[in-house]
């Protein structure tokens, strides 16, 4: 079995493969570092124990997406990933405003609806901050058990 490292290397060389094989991607920068920053933040949890079940979850009856669902022991964990390139500006946490909580929440009651109603969970947020190297590592910092109202 891989480890999440080897894993995570095999990516980064099926990623680099990609960027002198296929055509461009022609999606925003933003998304682009908006996707780096939640495949960074995914074994990053890994590594700190998390056991992930789902990325880009989303409802049919619902609007928004979580962006990763794992269990940290017997705690279900919704979260939210926030990537900057810089600190600059706006702080990954202070950026998950009133609207993107609501939407959260409204998205974990439909997840919910399918796990027993004893089940404990969660809100987190991961802040994952890349500096202008594109080769560096990112700084991340999660917030457990955030608050889902504001």
């Amino acid at each position: 079995m891989l480890s999440g490292r080897t894993t995570q290397a095999a990516l980064r060389v099926l990623d680099w493969l990609a960027e002198r094989t296929l055509r461009p991607d022609k999606s925003p920068a933003h998304q682009r570092t908006g996707r780096r920053g939640e495949e960074a933040a995914y074994f990053h949890l890994r590594r700190l124990g998390y056991t992930m079940v789902a990325r880009n979850f989303r409802s049919p009856r619902c609007r928004g997406e979580i962006d990763l669902i794992g269990w940290e022991s017997d705690v279900l964990c919704f979260i939210e990933v926030k990537t900057r390139s810089t600190r600059d500006v706006k702080a990954g946490i202070a950026a998950v405003d009133r609207h993107k909580r609501r939407e959260v929440a409204a998205v974990a009651r439909e997840y919910l609806r399918r796990l027993p109603p004893s089940c404990q969970w969660r809100f987190d947020v991961v802040s994952v901050y890349y500096d202008r190297s594109k080769a560096s590592q990112p700084q991340i910092e999660v917030f457990r058990n955030s608050s889902l109202t504001a």
